[in-house]
């Protein structure tokens, strides 16, 4: 069940990454965000969840291209 919250909540969080990087024309939050909104379905534990989805939205302010 939590599982399903934090897949919600990354992909709300890579569709406002994908829309920012095609209207800002950046790289790297479109494909955080494109990656956000599918890495949900690749992992099944709580805690891979929440490593991924943070490392992958904190991956725009990171990685400047």
């Amino acid at each position: 069940m939590d599982g399903l919250f934090i897949g919600l909540f990354a992909g709300i969080c890579g569709m406002a990454y994908f829309s920012y990087g095609r209207k800002q024309a950046r790289l790297t939050p479109m494909v955080s965000g494109v990656l956000l909104c599918i890495y949900p379905y690749f992992f099944d534990s709580v805690l891979w969840l929440c490593v991924v989805g943070s490392l992958l939205l904190a991956a725009p302010f990171a990685i400047d291209y």
